[in-house]
C-alpha cells in the first residue's frame, strides 16, 4: 500500500508543512535563534526501524534543501533508556538535541523539568493543527499550553476468533455483560481456552471498564489533581474489570501477572477466545497460529451501540528548550508531525496518524484501522497531565490495586481506597 500517493489533493494541498513562519517567543532558555548549524534530532528506536529511517531521512533531505545552511543529526535511541538519556539532556544542554519525540505520558514531567519549549503560539498558527484529534493534542498539552506536536496515536479494541464464535453460534457483545457472558460461554464449551485473555498487570486494558461505567482516574488539573479512582462509578468499573479473572474465564492464579503483551501472545497463539489488543498489535496477531481467524470490533461500552473510551496512547514529537535553533527546530518538529509524514509512517510502520483527515483515509486503505479509526471518533481518555502520573506508573499503583482484587486479598472497596491514597500523595509530592 501506497497511501501517500492516493492522499486527496485537499490533504496534497497541505503537506509541505507550515503555512506560517514560526514566531519566536521568549520562553527559550537559550538566547540563541540560529539559522543555520546543525540540528540534532532524537527519535524512537523502534522493532525493525529501517522503515522508520527511510520517512525521516526523506523528511530531512526536504527541510535541508530547503534551509540552506541546516544540516540534521538523527539518532535512534532505545526506549527503554529514553528516561536516562533525556533526564541527562536537561541537565546539560549541550548534550541535548534540539528536537526529540517522547511518549505521549511523559508530557508533564518533562515540562514541570523545564525541558520543553512552550509552542503554543507556533502550534497555533501551523494551519495543519486544526485537524489534530483533541485528545493527541490533549496529550502536549499542560494547564493549557502547547509544548510539542501530536506524532502518533494507539488505541485498543476487541480482538475475536471468528472461527470459535461460528463454531459456538455466538453473536458479537454489544455491552460489556454480554462480553463477560460470552467469554464465560467459550470457556465454558472449550476449556482449553481463555473466554476473554485479560492481565491484572494490564492497566490500559483496565482503564476503559472504569471509564465505560462512568468513573475517571483523576480530577483536577495541573498542581490540583485528586485521585477519583476510589469513586462508586470507578469501582464498578473496577469491579466489572477483576470479575472476568476466574476459572470460568481467566484463572487469576495466571492471568494476574499478565500485561498487555501476554494477552496478546495468548490470542495470537490460539488460547484466547478474545483479547482487547491495540493497532499496534495487528501485526504480532498476523503472524500468529489465529491469522485469517479473527476479527477486531471496538470494545463495547455498558449501553447496546456504545464503545467504551480507551485510553489514547501514542507518541509526540517536541523542541527542547535549549535549543539554539528555535525557528529551524519549531519547523522541522512540524515536518515531523505533518499530515505527509504521518501518512508515510502508516504506511511504514502502521503507526496511526494524530490528524482526523489522514486517518479516515488510512481507514478507508487498510480495513483493519476501521475499529481503531470508529473507537478514536467515539472518544478517548488520557491520564492525568501531572508529572506525578510518571510516579504513580512506576510504582505500578493500579496494576497491585487490580492484582489485590484478584487474589482475595482485599475487597474492590478497600484496594480502590489504597489505590487513591497513593496517587493522593504523588499528586501531592508535585503540587
Amino acid at each position: 500500500m501506497k497511501l501517500s500517493r492516493r492522499l486527496p489533493a485537499l490533504l496534497l494541498a497541505g503537506l509541505v508543512v507550515t503555512a506560517c513562519a514560526p514566531q519566536t517567543s521568549d520562553n527559550s532558555s537559550s538566547d540563541k535563534d540560529e539559522k543555520t548549524g546543525t540540528l540534532r534530532v532524537w527519535l524512537f528506536q523502534e522493532v525493525g526501524n529501517q522503515p522508520k529511517e527511510k520517512v525521516v531521512d526523506s523528511v530531512v533531505t526536504a527541510f535541508e534543501k530547503e534551509h540552506e545552511g541546516a544540516k540534521v543529526e538523527v539518532e535512534y535511541i532505545p526506549i527503554e533508556t529514553r528516561a536516562q538519556r533525556v533526564k541527562a539532556a536537561f541537565n546539560d544542554p549541550k548534550s541535548a538535541p534540539d528536537v526529540m519525540e517522547y511518549g505521549n505520558t511523559d508530557t508533564a514531567g518533562y515540562v514541570k523539568d523545564g525541558g520543553l519549549l512552550d509552542v503554543t503560539k507556533e502550534f497555533g498558527d501551523w494551519t495543519e493543527a486544526k485537524d489534530t484529534d483533541p485528545t493527541a493534542k490533549q496529550s502536549v498539552t499542560v494547564d493549557g499550553k502547547v509544548y510539542g506536536a501530536p506524532f502518533y496515536v494507539g488505541v485498543r479494541a476487541l480482538y475475536y476468533r471468528t472461527d470459535v464464535f461460528d463454531e459456538l453460534g455466538l453473536e458479537v457483545p454489544k455491552t460489556m455483560a454480554e462480553l463477560a457472558s460470552t467469554a464465560r460461554e467459550i470457556r465454558a464449551a472449550k476449556p482449553e481456552l481463555y473466554g476473554l485473555v485479560v492481565g491484572g498487570a494490564y492497566t490500559y486494558g483496565a482503564m476503559p471498564f472504569i471509564w465505560a461505567n462512568g468513573g475517571e482516574l483523576a480530577t483536577g488539573k495541573g498542581g490540583s489533581y485528586a485521585s477519583a479512582i476510589d469513586s462508586a462509578a470507578a469501582q464498578k468499573g473496577i469491579k466489572a474489570y477483576t470479575s472476568l479473572f476466574g476459572d470460568d474465564n481467566c484463572p487469576a492464579a495466571k492471568c494476574a501477572g499478565f500485561g498487555g503483551n501476554d494477552t496478546i501472545t495468548a490470542f495470537a497463539a490460539g488460547k484466547a477466545g478474545m483479547a482487547i489488543g491495540g493497532d499496534f498489535s495487528y501485526t504480532a496477531v498476523e503472524a500468529g497460529k489465529v491469522k485469517g481467524k479473527y476479527a477486531v470490533v471496538p470494545l463495547p461500552g455498558v449501553e447496546a451501540g456504545s464503545i467504551a473510551p480507551a485510553f489514547a496512547g501514542g507518541n509526540n514529537i517536541g523542541v527542547l528548550k535549549s535549543t539554539s535553533h528555535r525557528t529551524l527546530a519549531v519547523e522541522l518538529m512540524e515536518q515531523l508531525a505533518s499530515k505527509k509524514t504521518q501518512a508515510s509512517m502508516f504506511d511504514a510502520m502502521g503507526f496511526l496518524p494524530t490528524f482526523a483527515d489522514v486517518r479516515k483515509q488510512v481507514a478507508a486503505e487498510e480495513p483493519y484501522v476501521k475499529p481503531f479509526a470508529q473507537t478514536l471518533a467515539a472518544g478517548t481518555k488520557f491520564v492525568p497531565a501531572s508529572p506525578a502520573w510518571a510516579e504513580i506508573d512506576a510504582a505500578l499503583v493500579l496494576p497491585t490495586m487490580f492484582q489485590e482484587v484478584v487474589s482475595g486479598k482485599k475487597g474492590v472497596a478497600a484496594a480502590a481506597g489504597d489505590a487513591a491514597k497513593k496517587m493522593d500523595d504523588a499528586f501531592g509530592s508535585v503540587g
